[in-house]
């Protein structure tokens, strides 16, 4: 056993490093933000965000200073203090609790946003240095004020901030600065502890089962699958907002998400994006059961169980008719009555103003409606569908004018949640899902706000939503539909980024179904004929891929296609054995024109000359067997037959429909690169199933980050394959980059692909309401 003395030393020494390694950053990290200040003020902007930027760059040149010193302090005393920091709760008078309450509400989530930022970035050194510094203490957990968790240290740097005079306005201004700076800081510093403590033996590789905690349930599923032989898949479990694997809620960390999922009753392993929503959801229900267990969805077997929708109370009904109709009348009536001095119809409100509008009727509605409702269950649900869209409607990546129409949903989707528990049980329920698509679309990137055609979409499927007030689930499925194939055409006919890169891959997706029908095939022809390794292996890997090009370019009846055909039958004929000197003189005579059609077609497929060369030095190794008669000879009826198979072959060909595509029948698609399309043919190690299940579930439409050759760059889902093996992405300036399904999954594996959204927007917008209701759990109710 470690020595108890010597862990104690090893853990309090690798605190100071920790400690020290921040000390050392925050000179550049300041200067960092000097630099940025700088930048800021040489933009052009309008005249109101120009002096917003002087007023906020003229108070850190004058309080900057003045924060790197107290911030530097404050990490002295906390090593003074064994490396850890606690704001003591704020109080007040009870007639001034409420403003204290949302200010601290505020700095929570600004804290919880740069605690996130710093995760990203650190979290697969933060969990190996945890797990280091559990084993020497001989703990479960890091303390909840150690500053080695980056929520701690966040509220460190806030805490700090604003006690040197800084505000949040300035903190917005530099906001992505210090998120992408002390990401950059605490990952370099957890990177320096672990490296002095692997030099000292302290768990070179570090294993992270033992440390993951598991409910009774999931221990259960992992014994029924040991049993049966299967893999077990954690379950139950969420991490801290330190990344910390517990059975507690809080946001997921990079690094351990993928192990907090629950047991898989289908036995397909849950992404971790959906493992997430489900424990926010739970954690919903959780807190408000306990104290409305009217409120609470009935959950049978770990399933949701569904009722027929119950609808409002008559006079709740009433309440939410007159609202919807003061919320989609009021706007277009003013619109229209509307006139200048001179006579003209007012010009349209600025989107920011008519948001701003919605919000303050959305928000006074809400005690009209608790007034009305009959029961604590509708006031509660008012209360948390209003904080839902409160988050919504703040979500500055989704244009204003987008956020208008999201904002007229709030009335159907409170009459929805009245009347379904199962709204908040449920992260794919067809109310969350239309909001979490369209929202993912128009995520913050000026290529989604500028689509004209994608906003009118949304403008409509609202407007449907309106127009059939009492159809609940059920109209909110049909327009889902309906936004989904809205999807495929716009970003194949009318998104102009997407339409060039969806058009080439469809026609690599072609060429691929057909190369894969016609290796089955020629498997299944070849199974009991005697044909060497190396013939076989070009037949499959090689000419299958020609014959597919010929038959989309040029028909399946063309000469050509016959040509190439022919020319599969001759190769197989002149590998067999040749014992006579009749017939290695007709192989002689034959092979130069055999030679060149098959050239001629990996030509056509797009081999390179040197993959050429390869395959002809390779085919005529096989043809030299022949010779010395150490091949296997094949009747000539057999090849005959052969021949009359290769004619007919695509009568033969399976449905592409019910082609399965597995490792096996993977194929090398680097040569279908063009100039307007790039293939992802190598990168990430081979993924989990887990990770399988996660590139299977992103959607089109949604944005992400991806880092790959040399540019990290943002990309929006834009195709999926028929079959959904094949995945586009397209940057906003054009640029598509192709993906198999499990190359996809080992770029996610590996972070090289990262989601622009953290969660969904309901999820998110679900787990701030449990921050205030954890606040202040008695406005359900209120």
């Amino acid at each position: 056993m470690t020595d108890p003395a010597r862990s104690t030393a090893l853990v309090a020494h690798a605190r100071r490093v920790y400690l020290e390694a921040l000390l050392r950053g925050v000179p550049a990290l300041v200067h960092s933000l000097s630099e940025a200040g700088r930048q800021l003020l040489l933009m052009a902007a309008e005249y109101p965000v120009q002096m917003a930027r002087k007023d906020a760059v003229g108070a850190w040149i004058k309080l900057g200073p003045l924060w790197q010193s107290t911030f530097m302090q404050s990490i002295r005393q906390a090593a003074a203090a064994g490396g850890t920091f606690e704001i003591h709760a704020e109080t007040g008078e009870p007639s001034r609790l409420t403003l204290v309450e949302d200010r601290i509400i505020e700095r929570e989530i600004t804290s919880s946003r740069l605690a996130l930022a710093i995760m990203d970035r650190a979290s697969w050194e933060f969990t190996d240095l945890r797990t280091r510094i559990n084993t020497l203490e001989q703990h479960e957990e890091l303390p909840s004020h150690d500053l080695l968790r980056a929520p701690v240290l966040a509220g460190l740097v806030l805490h700090t901030w604003q006690n040197s005079g800084l505000g949040p306005s300035e903190w917005q201004m530099f906001q992505g600065v210090l998120h992408d700076e002390f990401a950059h800081l605490v990952s370099e510093a957890y990177h320096e502890v672990n490296h002095w403590l692997v030099e000292r033996k302290v768990m070179p590789e570090v294993d992270l089962r033992p440390f993951i905690k598991r409910s009774p349930q999931a221990r259960q599923g992992a014994l029924m699958a040991a049993l049966a032989g299967g893999t077990v898949v954690v379950g139950a479990a969420v991490t801290t907002q330190a990344g910390a694997v517990t059975d507690g809620a809080g946001p997921i960390s990079e690094a351990t998400r993928f192990m907090a999922r629950p047991v898989a009753t289908d036995q397909a392993a849950l992404s971790p994006y959906s493992a997430q929503a489900a424990e926010v959801l739970a954690q919903l229900q959780r807190i408000v059961g306990k104290q409305i267990p009217a409120f609470a969805a009935t959950i049978v077997g770990g399933e949701v169980e569904h009722h027929d929708p119950v609808p409002p109370s008559p006079r709740l009904s009433a309440a939410i008719n007159r609202a919807q109709d003061a919320l989609v009348r009021r706007p277009e009536q003013a619109r229209r009555s509307g006139k200048t001095v001179t006579g003209a119809p007012l010009a349209e409100p600025p989107a920011p103003q008519v948001l701003d509008e919605l919000k303050v009727r959305n928000q006074a509605f809400k005690q009209v409606l608790k007034q009305a409702a009959d029961s604590p269950a509708e006031r509660a649900t008012i209360e948390i569908v209003a904080m839902m869209f409160q988050s919504i409607l703040t979500e500055e990546r989704i244009p204003a004018a987008v956020r208008v129409w999201f904002a007229r949903l709030q009335m159907p989707v409170l009459r929805v949640a009245v009347s379904e528990p199962e709204f908040f049980a449920e992260a794919d329920h067809p109310a969350r899902r239309l909001i979490d698509r369209m929202g993912a679309c128009v995520m913050g990137f000026s290529s989604s706000t500028g689509s004209e055609s994608l906003e009118r979409e949304i403008k409509r499927i609202v407007q449907v939503v309106e127009a059939y007030p009492d159809t609940g689930r059920r109209v909110f499925q049909t327009v889902l539909t309906e936004f989904e194939k809205f999807l495929e055409q716009y970003f194949e006919k009318e998104n102009q980024a997407s339409a060039k890169g969806v058009s080439l891959a469809q026609q690599v997706e072609q060429r691929e179904t057909m190369a894969i029908q016609y290796t089955i095939e020629l498997r299944k022809m070849l199974n009991e004929v005697p044909v060497q390794d190396g013939i076989r292996q070009f037949l499959f890997q090689v000419w299958a891929d020609v014959l597919a090009v010929t038959a989309v370019r040029s028909g399946a009846q063309a000469d050509v296609t016959r040509q190439m055909k022919r020319a599969a039958a001759d190769l197989i004929w002149s590998a067999s054995a040749k014992v006579s000197r009749e017939e290695r003189a007709e192989v002689i005579r034959r092979l130069p024109p055999l030679l060149k059609t098959l050239r001629d077609g990996m030509g056509h497929a797009g081999l390179s000359a040197e993959k050429q060369d390869e395959h002809i030095r390779s085919l005529n190794n096989s043809l030299a067997a022949a010779f010395t008669a150490k091949a296997a000879a094949i009747p000539r009826e057999r090849l005959d037959d052969l021949m009359d198979q290769l004619e007919t072959l695509e009568a033969m060909l399976p449905e592409a429909e019910g082609v399965e595509i597995n490792d096996t029948l993977m194929r090398d698609l680097s040569g279908h690169e063009t100039e307007g399309l790039e293939v992802v043919a190598e990168g990430g190690s081979a993924p989990t199933p887990a990770m399988l299940a996660w590139a299977k579930e992103l959607q089109v439409g949604g944005w992400y980050m991806l880092d790959y050759r040399g540019r990290n760059e943002a990309v929006q889902l834009a195709w999926r394959g028929n079959r959904r093996n094949m995945v586009l992405f397209v940057s906003p300036n054009g640029r598509g980059v192709l993906f198999q399904q499990a190359r996809l999954a080992s770029f996610l594996q590996a972070g090289l692909l990262l989601p622009a959204q953290d969660e969904a927007l309901t999820v998110k917008a679900t787990r701030n309401a449990l921050a205030k209701l954890d606040v202040d759990p008695s406005r359900l109710l209120n």
